[in-house]
């Protein structure tokens, strides 16, 4: 075994320091990539500064908003800058700083996440190879799926995701290797204040001490040390938040951690009361920690892929989000290691690291969830990333032990993590992921902000409810954390052929929302026949409930690309889980018109004279031929030819946009189509207020 075994290094604490710097400007440095790729793209620009790139870092920039500013205070979704650790740290840091809030959101995911590399070297320095975890942290602070969900401009919860963890590993592996309580002590600290940080992530914490609590018992289970840590870390579990306000319920949560400490350090408690003790700890950790459920439910949550069963059927959102679906193997490796080789590395120095260092079995949660990727999702990935870092270029020590020069095997160790590192740096640099949305669009939101008051509702699809929270301070129905059955109410609204029904429904679910709260489809469509309400709602002599506030239609340009995904939360029937027919919709910007032949792309073609529409080897009449564009003074200009009345698709070109449409009657004559493409819209019903090729709003007159 002697081959297996880390060179003993004499690194001093200033070299530890000093080595800690380097690998965290590494990683700093590597996440600037993308900012200097997108400095001077002035559409990526707001007040002075790149926005951010992920759709829910909007959910906690309103809450920085609401404490910074006194915005969104009407909206009961913004929340608090005292519930999450995002909020607090960065209203933090707009505080004492002199960066703007755009500043702190853009850069706080690379300040935080690029932590990742001080658990790394201290664990490996815990082995005396604090060089070993100086390489892997090189590796695992920008490993593939690791930066994705922490680069520049992620401004998300996710940064704390996988860094944090890793500390609770490294004092989890600390209390065994020295066995001393106080490591036991900060484990427990951090497994408590880290929901603060990850509001996901109990599961995740929960499942390394379950390992941990295993650990020792089977290892250490005659020291009296095993039990005291085992009631230190069960007590992390505390359930404060049920009646204490965050963060103080973690307050409340370590304190009491710190108390039975000093208490567990003084008192003198015989061996077998001890177990006993820790027996009754585990029982409450795994109660109040709801700990089987909770992981159980997580499990659940991201292998469901259907319908409803029970009551009403409604259309799960996770069957849509791609980062939930199932994902290939190919894809993990990448996500993790850079590639699929760079995975097998990996694999096989966490067996060997094991076999060594049995340890690095405390590890096994983290690996577990990375492999549970493949079924739950790409999201998984990222708590692989740390310790698969760490068990490749353990391979790399391994190999380099081959030879007994230092020099050599230290030059080897450092050619074989850069390899390593290659894939993850070209794929960096080719990963240049857009802003969330553009300064065109942002201009149409904060135009509608002088327009709406804070307590008027902005209805669209969910993907774009957090930025409009931020931008236009307006209130939305569905949003990226409330997007379950009401997502049913949106879609109809935007996939009906009736302006009346949409009109109607928008005002009912909106006013019962204000008044009730909660999912609005849950009770709506409780009371009677959901197939009967929506035909009440087309009709002009429903009775609808006192308005209150106004409600706009956010249509935007950039809905087009998931439509057809919009479409299916609304096409099915809610009493009998029925889907409805498939509607045709295709869209492309890839043409190619010799003057005779349309060729778009999938062979998909168009005889323009004959108005024959090639789809494959089929082939169909054409209904229609629509061309809408702009003028210089962005007004809309629509060309239609009609063709074939008995057909059943119809051709639209976008011609500002390059981008056609291929639709049948469905889709043509929706709302969406009708008030965005072609600004046909029910002047009864409806009142434009925004007319931007970007984006439309419509105010509701009703």
């Amino acid at each position: 075994m002697q081959f297996l075994d880390l060179p003993k290094e004499n690194i001093s604490t200033k070299q530890l320091i000093g080595l800690i710097l380097l690998a965290y400007a590494f990683s700093f440095a590597i996440r600037l990539i993308w900012v200097f790729q997108f400095a001077d793209y002035a559409p990526f620009h707001y007040n002075g500064q790149l926005m951010i790139n992920t759709n829910d870092g909007y959910f906690f920039a309103s809450g920085a908003q609401q404490a910074l500013f006194g915005l969104h205070e009407p909206n009961p979704r913004v929340p608090s800058w005292l519930s999450y650790g995002v909020t607090f740290f960065t209203v933090l840091l707009v505080k004492i700083t002199p960066f703007s809030l755009e500043t702190v959101t853009l850069y706080m995911p690379t300040i935080i996440s690029s932590l990742v590399v001080i658990p790394m070297i201290l664990i490996a320095r815990l082995f005396g190879a604090t060089l070993w975890g100086f390489f892997a942290a090189l590796l695992g602070s920008i490993a593939w799926s690791y930066y994705n969900r922490t680069m520049t401009g992620y401004y998300d919860s996710d940064m704390f995701a996988a860094m944090a963890p890793m500390f609770v590993l490294y004092f989890f592996m600390a209390s065994v290797k020295n066995f001393t309580l106080k490591s036991a002590l900060y484990a427990a600290v951090m497994i408590a204040i880290y929901p603060f940080l990850y509001d996901q992530g109990r599961a995740v914490v929960f499942a390394m001490s379950m390992i941990y609590f295993l650990y020792l018992i089977v290892y250490h289970r005659k020291e009296k040390n095993t039990y005291k840590a085992i009631i230190l870390v069960s007590l992390s579990a505390l359930p404060f938040y049920s009646f204490i306000p965050s963060p103080f319920s973690y307050i409340a949560t370590v304190a009491v951690l710190v108390l039975f400490y000093f208490i567990l350090q003084k008192a003198s408690i015989e061996l077998k009361p001890l177990m006993i003790l820790a027996f009754f700890a585990v029982v409450g950790f795994l109660y109040f920690g709801n700990v089987f459920s909770l992981i159980i439910g997580k499990v659940s949550y991201y292998l469901s892929r259907s319908v409803d069963e029970e009551g009403l059927h409604f259309f799960q959102v996770n069957q849509t989000v791609r980062e939930a679906g199932k994902i290939p193997f190919s894809v993990m490796a990448n996500r993790i290691s850079g590639s699929v080789a760079g995975l097998l590395v990996s694999l096989i120095g966490y067996i060997l690291l094991v076999i060594r260092y049995r340890s690095f079995i405390l590890a096994l949660p983290l690996i577990g969830i990375g492999v549970f990727s493949l079924m739950g999702g790409l999201r998984f990935t990222v708590f692989a990333v740390p310790i698969a870092a760490m068990s490749a270029v353990y391979l790399f020590y391994i190999i380099a032990n081959a030879s007994d020069k230092k020099p050599f095997q230290y030059a080897m160790i450092a050619a074989l993590t850069a390899l390593m590192i290659y894939p993850n740096i070209k794929h960096i640099i080719s990963y240049k992921v857009p802003t969330v949305f553009n300064s065109e669009e942002v201009k149409v939101l904060k135009q509608l902000d002088k327009i709406a008051s804070d307590k008027d509702y902005t209805l669209t699809w969910w993907d774009y409810g957090y930025p409009i929270w931020y931008y236009s301070d307006t209130n939305t129905l569905i949003d990226g954390g409330k997007h379950g059955h009401d997502n049913y109410i949106i879609s109809k609204i935007l996939n009906t052929s009736s302006p009346l029904l949409a009109a109607n429904l928008a005002r009912v679910s909106v006013e019962k929302y204000v008044k009730e709260g909660g999912v609005v489809a849950d009770t709506l469509f409780a009371k009677e026949s959901p197939n009967d309400l929506l035909d009440e709602l087309k009709s002009d002599s429903y009775t609808l409930p006192p308005k209150t506030r106004d409600i706009y239609l956010y249509l935007p340009n950039r809905m087009l690309n998931i439509f057809p995904t919009v479409d299916l939360f609304s096409n099915l029937d809610l009493e009998t889980g029925k889907k409805g027919e498939q509607p045709f919709y295709y869209q492309t910007g890839r043409f190619k018109d010799d003057g005779k032949i349309l060729n778009l792309d999938h062979g998909i073609a168009l005889e323009k004279e004959k108005g024959i529409l090639h789809i494959g080897k089929g082939a169909t009449t054409l209904k229609r031929f629509v061309v809408v564009g702009y003028d210089q003074e962005r007004k809309i200009h629509q060309k239609v030819e009609e063709l074939d009345p008995n057909a059943k698709l119809s051709i639209i070109f976008l011609q500002s946009y390059g981008t056609f449409l291929i639709v049948d009657e469905k889709f043509y004559n929706s709302l969406f189509i009708q008030m965005f493409v072609f600004e046909n819209y029910d002047k009864d019903l409806f009142e434009p207020v925004i007319m931007s090729p970007y984006a439309k709003v419509y105010r509701l007159k009703r």
